[in-house]
């Protein structure tokens, strides 16, 4: 199992992260904690985990991005309902993306939703690709920075809990983990309601 681990790691998560910036509904920041908590188990080595997950979420905004910028509008345009949904949201929308697209882009990187259909709607609104390019790649560098290096360091104090107190260290060691998280989401949520 290490060995597969070992050997495919890297990929699964890249291609994990990805898809899930791309904006299929997976489990992208999950894989970066587990690749995180495995690297600190010594599986893998968290300095490619980082560079693997930045990339993968760059490389799949984009994707996500051209997608909608090339097949979004037609979409849209397709059915009645969606049509009624277009002529209703994408105004304001793009009003808002055009005030504040790069914050929003850079912000939807820490937001599950977000995560999955922000680069969507950068490419329907239209914002500029290079706007875009250099708030994604700054957003997915800080989040790959900040979620594998909390979750390397967390894995690391869970295992020294659990070799040091037993299962209620461990159990301490969660909760931490559990306050940070809801911390950093709360903190996100509110960054991004006052830009509203």
């Amino acid at each position: 199992m290490t060995q597969l681990i070992q050997d495919y790691g890297y990929l699964i998560l890249f291609v994990i992260v990805a898809a899930e910036s791309s904006g299929i509904p997976v489990p992208g920041e999950t894989a970066l904690i587990t690749a995180g908590v495995l690297a600190s188990q010594g599986h893998l080595e968290i300095e490619w985990v980082i560079v693997v997950a930045a990339a993968a979420a760059i490389i799949g905004d984009n994707i996500g991005y051209w997608i909608g910028r090339k097949g979004g509008t037609r979409l849209l345009a397709k059915w009645a309902w969606t049509r009624r949904l277009r002529d209703k949201y994408m105004p304001p929308t793009e009003r808002f993306f055009n005030a504040h697209g790069g914050k929003t882009i850079f912000l939807a990187r820490f937001v599950a939703v977000l995560r999955v259909f922000g680069a969507w709607i950068a490419g329907i609104t239209r914002m500029s690709w290079w706007r875009f390019l250099l708030w994604n790649a700054a957003g997915g560098i800080c989040w790959a920075l900040l979620v594998g290096l909390v979750s390397y360091y967390l894995g690391h104090a869970a295992a020294d809990a659990i070799q040091k107190w037993g299962l209620i260290g461990a159990g301490v060691a969660a909760g931490v983990a559990v306050l940070l998280f809801l911390g950093m989401h709360y903190l996100s949520k509110r960054a991004i309601g006052e830009k509203d």
